[in-house]
């Protein structure tokens, strides 16, 4: 945030008045902000014209008196300095600030700086953009400050295309930043094609611009600026050498790069390194500790570590909540640390692995309030819901085997203000998740580059406008960036999810229609394809379809399937042997509704597996009583 600077002297009769503004400054620089503001009120009392000028530097002495704590009030008198003003950075009369930008202008950003860090990026971008409309009219330092915060704040709602078309522009354009030192253009970089996973959000360690609230000092722009450029790079998967300087920022981007070209071992070894020195240099903090925790987290939840990810994010959320135990009383810098969302989100994604819906689902409804247009996180609290659900029906079905009375007690009516994880409330995440999705697949952008387009890239348009263009398909924030493969599997996922809650809701035309949508997706996998004619299969027969049923339930689809893919998911049917005999055995349900009871009989006699033993036997014994009774020396 940008402050009350040291003036510059404009008009040769204002040498008093100059006199006490450079007094002020220099006992606003030595935390004397009592003396700073009766140096202000009696530049006020003299008459002096820079009314705004005198205004904003109040303002500003004002908020650091208070602690840095008093963001609302500054706001608050910033918005009307800015709504006072006809133009952005119009020239003001009298005595100007050092960078040479008028109040209103200063007052944009500091303005947009608070929005960011009390992590309202969409705001800070929309209050931000008068000055980058006028970026190549202001003055340079003036324009570092804002090129910087503009590049931060695309960086953090993961618009990372236009982020770097934006670099391109402060490089050629504005000549703000250098061309960042990168490795081999010839060399191709195997890992770095493929996404990162989706469900895990990385910290990188970035200093803010503008530093709490006011020492926006000029010289220290560009490092960050150098910074935010290697960022962007990495994050747009190119090629680039980064040269660690001794600083944790730089050395936790070296660990972010090893992680994005899928080298985990060496990421975690650069993120222990890391610890390890600050440890025994003595500047730990608690967003350090907070940034380390949170990656290592990723990395095991990456590598499928599931117990040790869920340790990593639980540390991480130990340290963030030391970091901001009480925000409304925190600093600006302190509120921009908190990283509890993210966190818990990946928390809860690596709860859902441990197959503890529970915890999942508590972790799930924090983020949900600030993420609420991420249709992945209403999935996953789906899926936390059906999960529980699961789990009280194997609880009851074991107590009900063993003779004694069950403990679980159904579900009480669900109140609007505590969400629980029921079948219900998952049924309303997954209509948000299908609205959602079927909304952001209708605006997905495709990427028309080929790879001539690779090879010669065409000139670098420097202009204005040009930078505005790309577009980023960044709709499940705080996670990277989705691809159209990845955003037709998750339709594919809700689909199926949908299906199978409806059909436990006894929703059986909604059950038929989303089994339906599944089996018409694009791409569809092996295993979404079994679950969708599984699902249109039972919900015809519970509406009294059983012929129509009988199309979905043919085995021989099933032989066709590949093993692979029900080899590597997590659930029950680990192999295509598995999957002939839930198939076949629900195609046995079908014939014995149809009245077909000897073909049906003799389909049962094959099934042997151990997912349907125990419900084949049961229908055969069923088969047999309505077959009538067996004659005698005939074994059952």
């Amino acid at each position: 945030m940008d402050s009350a600077d040291s003036p510059t002297k404009t008009q040769a009769g204002e040498d008093e008045n100059y006199s006490l503004l450079c007094q002020a400054h220099e006992e606003f620089n030595n935390s004397e902000f009592d003396r700073c503001l009766e140096l202000l009120q009696e530049l006020e009392t003299r008459g002096e014209s820079s009314g705004p000028v005198l205004r904003h530097n109040r303002a500003v002495v004002s908020y650091h008196k208070t602690g840095c704590t008093q963001h609302a009030v500054l706001l608050k008198e910033l918005e009307a300095l800015t709504a006072d003003a006809d133009v952005p950075g119009e020239a003001s009369s009298g005595l100007s600030l050092k960078q040479g930008a008028a109040a209103a202008t200063v007052a944009r950003y500091n303005r947009a700086v608070i929005y960011y860090h009390r992590h309202m990026f969409g705001t800070a971008l929309e209050k931000l953009a008068p000055l980058v409309a006028r970026l190549e009219a202001l003055e340079k330092a003036m324009a570092a400050l804002v090129a910087t915060l503009q590049l931060q704040l695309l960086l953090a709602t993961n618009q990372l295309n236009r982020a770097e078309a934006f670099l391109d522009y402060l490089q050629y354009k504005l000549n703000l930043v250098a061309t960042a030192p990168s490795s081999n253009p010839t060399d191709d970089p195997a890992g770095s094609t493929s996404a990162s996973p989706p469900v895990s959000t990385p910290i990188t360690v970035v200093s803010t611009p503008g530093g709490t609230a006011v020492e926006g000092a000029v010289p220290g722009l560009g490092g960050s600026l150098q910074l935010l450029q290697l960022i962007t790079l990495v994050l747009n998967r190119k090629p680039v050498v980064i040269q660690e300087d001794g600083t944790p920022e730089y050395a936790a981007l070296k660990a972010q790069q090893y992680y994005i070209m899928k080298d985990f071992q060496m990421a975690a070894k650069q993120l222990m390194r890391i610890n390890n020195e600050c440890t025994q240099a003595g500047n730990v903090t608690h967003q350090l500790s907070t940034c380390i925790a949170n990656n290592m987290g990723v990395i095991h939840l990456r590598v499928r570590h599931y117990a040790i990810a869920a340790k990593f994010f639980q540390n991480a959320l130990n340290f963030d909540q030391q970091l901001a135990r009480n925000l409304r009383q925190s600093t600006l810098q302190t509120m921009s640390s908190a990283r509890s969302c993210e966190i818990l989100y990946n928390l809860g994604v690596a709860m859902l692995h441990l197959r503890r819906p529970k915890e999942a689902f508590q972790c799930f409804l924090v983020p949900v309030k600030q993420f609420h247009s991420n249709p992945r996180l209403w999935l996953r609290m789906a899926e936390a819901c059906i999960m529980e659900h699961e789990a009280k029906l194997v609880e009851e079905d074991r107590q009900s085997q063993a003779g004694s009375t069950p403990t679980t007690k159904p579900y009480a009516t669900q109140s609007a203000g505590v969400p629980e994880p029921t079948l219900e409330f998952a049924a309303l995440c997954l209509r948000s998740a299908l609205t959602l999705t079927q909304h952001y697949k209708t605006k997905f952008h495709m990427s028309a580059v080929s790879s001539e387009d690779v090879e010669a890239p065409e000139p670098k348009d420097p202009t204005q406008e040009s930078w505005r263009h790309p577009q980023d398909n960044n709709f499940c924030n705080p996670s990277k960036p989705v691809s159209l493969e990845s955003l037709e599997n998750m339709l594919a996922a809700i689909y199926a999810a949908h299906s199978f809650v409806s059909l436990r809701l006894g929703d059986h035309v909604t059950a038929l229609e989303m089994a339906e949508k599944l089996l018409a997706c694009e791409r569809l996998s092996d295993a979404h394809k079994l679950l969708g004619h599984m699902y249109a299969g039972e919900a015809l027969m519970l509406m009294d379809k059983a012929a129509e049923a009988r199309d979905h339930l043919d085995p021989t689809f099933v032989g066709t399937l590949n093993a692979f893919d029900f080899e590597t998911r997590d659930w029950q049917l680990k192999s295509v042997d598995a999957a002939q005999n839930v198939v076949r055995y629900n195609l046995a349900v079908a014939m014995a509704l149809q009245n077909d009871l000897p073909q049906a009989k003799s389909l049962l006699a094959n099934l042997n597996h151990s997912l349907v033993g125990g419900k084949a036997l049961a229908l055969r014994r069923f088969i047999d009583l309505k077959m009538g009774p067996v004659p005698a020396g005939t074994p059952s």
